[in-house]
């Protein structure tokens, strides 16, 4: 056994396919066999499939959320040490219900998927292999499972180091069992009971390529895991182009970073500094920024904790100004998906656009720009779905390139540019003239100091901009604005001697006089407020006379 555990023979992922075939000892097919064989190659070609190496974290993070309906409660994502050799490697580890044997086998196995639940995120069984090669040459898997009065303990190795270093043909995944003894008091190895060679062997690989030298550390990993759970460590993780590790530990003590793009040149740099602060730039370096968006709800029960910090979760929705909400039924489903959009809150200091697109609550596709700015129709304009009715690519971080997803897109454009038409004078943008659309969305309330033409034809169904009545105090922002638009009478671009305007009008009026009966409301409590402080003084004046009288009194 070396006690340096080596690292892999190329340390960039881009590079590290290429396989060194001269190597020994070499492992033929037997004769005649009707068994094929995944080359260790697979693994690394397998792995190409994550372009960001965020999205490999997610695949992991993912496991940890499906176990929720299994009990879990947190999921940890961190930096630990290699003891062999001091280098950095990244820890995921949860609370869930554990892996026994078998399904330790499974799960570092391909194609098998015990998630049968449709709420499960995971679906091919191949993520966690793609996702922790993605991240590193190596992973070594703890975990522990009760079922029933057997509780069991596993630890497997995928070593992509070891196969190429020591040149095999074949995948092969060295794994440790032990079974709890409620006698001792103590697990006991299941190897040690087994007449097979190999036994030894595996435990000897383990030892040999994983970052613990004896026995007695690769058991010291269950000390945290509690009574079940699961706790992965990804090891000679890749580097980049600089020969720097690609997940940056060090810039931020509570987060996890990758290497910024170079951001567009603007003129403003406080706009450029703004632009940068907002999480849909974030989140393509912060990992902290991009789990804060990852799930579209997580219960209170769960949390996931960061270099030690639990995750805030930030839900975008909420943040729209101006919110509206579409209904929409592609028509060869029965599913019917309830789209939020709006401005964003920053709106129109910066340029930030787009939709976020869920599936079964997992965030596929961040901030989607769906239009090409005309005239800057469009701009600030972000929304939020979930679309459980296409299915994701295999990194979910996009979506297959079906029919549905084609009708999807052309929606979501639809649904942004008449947004922005029916809502950019909020903004202070003015509305196009030339702008003729063919069919009038159903606004329960519309904004601005001027309204696009009226809409002729009827709503087709499924394509509607309805407000619910909870949303109508954000009309309230304005009385200002709602004074203009009431006493503008027939002066309404397009509605002009129409029913329309007349209901428009007639809205705004009984919208002006609440928020008068508010502000009326708001003057006499201010009045009452005055009014006690005053009683309040006169009764410390008289309090303070009788006490002087008293003291007087006393004295004589």
């Amino acid at each position: 056994m070396s006690s340096i555990c080596a690292a892999p023979i190329c340390r960039q992922f881009w590079k590290a396919g290429v396989y060194n075939n001269d190597l020994t000892p070499k492992f033929k097919t037997q004769s005649g066999s009707s068994y094929l064989h995944i080359h260790p190659r697979f693994l690394h070609s397998n792995a190409t499939s994550h372009k960001w190496v965020f999205g490999a974290v997610a695949e992991l993070i993912d496991n940890a959320v499906d176990e929720i309906q299994n009990g879990a409660t947190y999921v940890i994502i961190d930096k630990t040490t290699n003891p062999k050799n001091g280098s950095t490697a990244l820890l995921i580890q949860d609370d869930g219900g554990g892996m026994d044997p078998e399904a330790m086998r499974r799960c570092l196995s391909f194609g098998f998927s015990d998630k049968k639940s449709i709420s499960s995120i995971g679906k091919y069984g191949n993520g966690f292999k793609t996702s922790s090669m993605r991240l590193g040459a190596d992973v070594i898997v703890f975990s522990r499972n009760i079922n029933g009065r057997k509780v069991t303990q596993s630890i497997g190795l995928l070593s992509y180091t070891f196969l190429t270093r020591q040149g095999y043909t074949k995948i092969v995944v060295p794994m440790v069992h032990y079974d709890f003894n409620f006698i001792t008091g103590s697990f006991n190895s299941v190897q040690s009971k087994s007449n097979d060679n190999n036994s030894n062997l595996n435990l000897s690989i383990l030892l040999q390529w994983s970052p613990y030298s004896t026995e007695e550390e690769l058991l010291k990993q269950f000390e945290n895991v509690g009574s079940h759970g699961t706790k992965v460590i990804v090891y000679n993780l890749w580097l980049d182009e600089d020969r720097n590790l690609e997940l940056d530990f060090e810039s931020d003590p509570e987060d996890i970073c990758i290497t910024r793009d170079a951001h567009e040149n603007m003129k403003d740099a406080s706009r450029q500094a703004a632009s940068e602060q907002h999480i849909a730039n974030r989140l393509r370096y912060s990992l902290r920024a991009y789990l804060s968006i990852l799930y579209l709800k997580l219960p209170e029960t769960f949390a996931m904790v960061l270099r030690g910090k639990v995750v805030l979760y930030h839900n975008v929705s909420i943040d729209l100004k101006y919110p509206e909400f579409i209904t929409y039924k592609p028509h060869t489903t029965d599913a019917e998906v309830l789209t939020t959009i709006g401005f964003i809150k920053e709106a129109p200091l910066i340029n930030i656009h787009g939709f976020n697109v869920y599936h079964k609550n997992r965030l596929i596709l961040p901030f989607f720009p769906v239009i090409r700015f005309s005239r800057s129709r469009g701009r600030g304009v972000v929304g939020v779905l979930e679309a459980n009715f296409i299915e994701p690519t295999h990194d979910k971080q996009d979506f297959e390139k079906t029919s549905l997803f084609q009708k999807l897109i052309l929606r979501l454009k639809d649904m942004t540019t008449e947004y922005w038409d029916y809502h950019c004078g909020l903004l202070g943008y003015q509305f196009t003239k030339k702008y003729l659309p063919s069919a009038a969305p159903n606004f329960v309330h519309h904004h601005g100091t001027q309204l696009p033409p009226l809409r002729r034809s009827s709503v087709a169904t499924g394509t509607n901009l309805k407000r619910k009545s909870s949303d109508q105090p954000t009309v309230f922002e304005s009385t200002a604005q709602m004074e203009v638009d009431s006493n503008k009478g027939s002066n309404l671009p397009g509605l002009a001697n129409t029913q329309e305007a007349i209901t428009v009008m007639q809205k705004n009026r009984n919208l002006r006089a609440r928020c008068l009966e508010y502000e009326k409301a708001q003057e006499r409590l201010k009045f009452k407020v005055i009014q006690l402080k005053m009683e309040l003084g006169e009764v410390q004046t008289e309090y303070g006379r009788v006490l002087g009288e008293l003291l007087y009194l006393e004295k004589v």
